[in-house]
């Protein structure tokens, strides 16, 4: 629109000492199929007076720069909420915050902020959100959605020759309800193998399990290649990031809500920590004790070398079901025993340790402690 006011300035000269219509019409014509402008249009634009654009009546600006100044403090004060949520604070802190000093503004700008709209807050503090998102994406910690794209999904095609991949989950020991803190197990399986190990902590944090991660990877006879965990933010964040990227491991997630792709952990869940602990709340330090002790010791070592494994040989459809097959069932340190990926010395110390153990006695050990344990939940029952 601007480059055709420019060429009507000329044309309208030409167009005014132009003596005869014919020559006003030849203009009107070459304009008009230059332009693409109706004829009576450009007619009324060359009479008009003024070819400027009229300047939009500016509204006297209601907010000040004193309200701008102590609604942008007050959205510090709260934790850089939203505009709906911030309408709602300044009608009832306004007040509050002038009588504790934190603001110091007359009545009149205290009142309207108490009128301010939820979308003018939002267009008042447009360039203050801007500088927050620049400052935090150079600082502060990721979102955990920012995580997930760098880390990538796998499903249950697993390589089983390869020893040294490991999935894990959390299972949780809350009862019927998870109000409160209670224990929670780490699992952790190595998929070529069926080797399992435990962990229980008090908590889900991430430093928590962190922690417990550590400590199940030292007690494990073979070298770790790879994790695989679910969505859980115990395990998508950048502790355990950062600590893969230094030890070289590989990094893997399962689909958002998707157990099956996590099936290797989700049978150990059941057969090692839920058939033995069962559904029960465990919410003190002295179930956590019993637990770990067990972990550590008389369950590992009873799953680990007396609980035949049987793995997936191949599977095919026939018809409308699924025909599978299994190889001959083995215990994890069997398994280990015949993988060519464990150093000769490894192998000497499990078998070792698998002469030295009696099943019937890790059995027994076992049974006493889990009677420990249910004691301790009934005391703390009548408590």
């Amino acid at each position: 629109m601007h480059s055709r006011n420019e060429y009507l300035k000329v044309v309208k000269e030409r167009y005014f000492v132009s003596r005869t219509k014919k020559e006003r019409s030849q203009i009107l014509d070459e304009y008009c199929s230059n332009t693409g402008q109706s004829r009576k249009y450009v007619i009324r634009k060359i009479h008009r007076a003024d070819l400027r654009p009229k300047q939009r009546k500016k509204r006297k600006e209601k907010y000040d720069g004193q309200v701008k100044a102590a609604l942008a403090k007050i959205w510090e004060i709260f934790d850089y909420p939203c505009g709906q949520r911030l309408k709602s604070l300044l009608e009832a802190e306004v007040d509050r915050l002038r009588g504790f000093g934190e603001i110091e503004i007359p009545k009149e700008a205290a009142l309207k902020l108490k009128m301010i709209s939820s979308a003018t807050i939002d267009r008042k503090l447009k360039h203050q959100r801007e500088f927050l998102r620049l400052s935090r994406s150079k600082s502060d910690p990721k979102p955990g959605y920012l995580l997930k794209q760098k880390i990538p999904i796998r499903l249950t095609q697993w390589d089983t020759s390869n020893v040294g991949y490991v999935e894990m989950d959390m299972v949780v020991h809350c009862g019927s309800s998870s109000l409160g803190e209670y224990i929670n197990t780490l699992s952790v399986t190595e998929v070529s193998s069926g080797w399992w190990e435990g962990e229980a902590i008090m908590g889900r944090s991430q430093e928590h399990s962190f922690w417990a991660l550590r400590k199940i990877r030292e007690r494990t006879s073979f070298d770790w290649k790879g994790i695989d965990p679910d969505n859980g933010s115990e395990f998508i964040n950048q502790i355990l990031y950062k600590y893969c990227q230094r030890e070289k491991l590989e990094f893997t997630r399962s689909r958002p809500n998707r157990k099956n792709d996590n099936a290797y952990i989700e049978q150990k869940n059941w057969t090692h920590v839920r058939k033995v602990f069962g559904y029960l709340r465990y919410d003190t330090y002295e179930e956590l004790m019993i637990i770990n002790n067990l972990y550590h010791n008389e369950l590992r070592l009873y799953k680990n070398f007396f609980q035949p494994v049987m793995k997936l040989a191949s599977k095919e459809r026939v018809g409308s079901s699924i025909k599978r097959k299994y190889d001959t069932p083995e215990t994890p340190y069997r398994r280990l025993m015949e993988s060519d990926q464990i150093p000769e010395e490894v192998k000497e110390e499990l078998e070792g340790i698998y002469l030295s153990l009696n099943p019937a006695q890790l059995k027994r050990s076992i049974d006493t402690k889990l009677a420990k344990l249910y004691k301790a939940y009934e005391e703390k029952r009548r408590a």
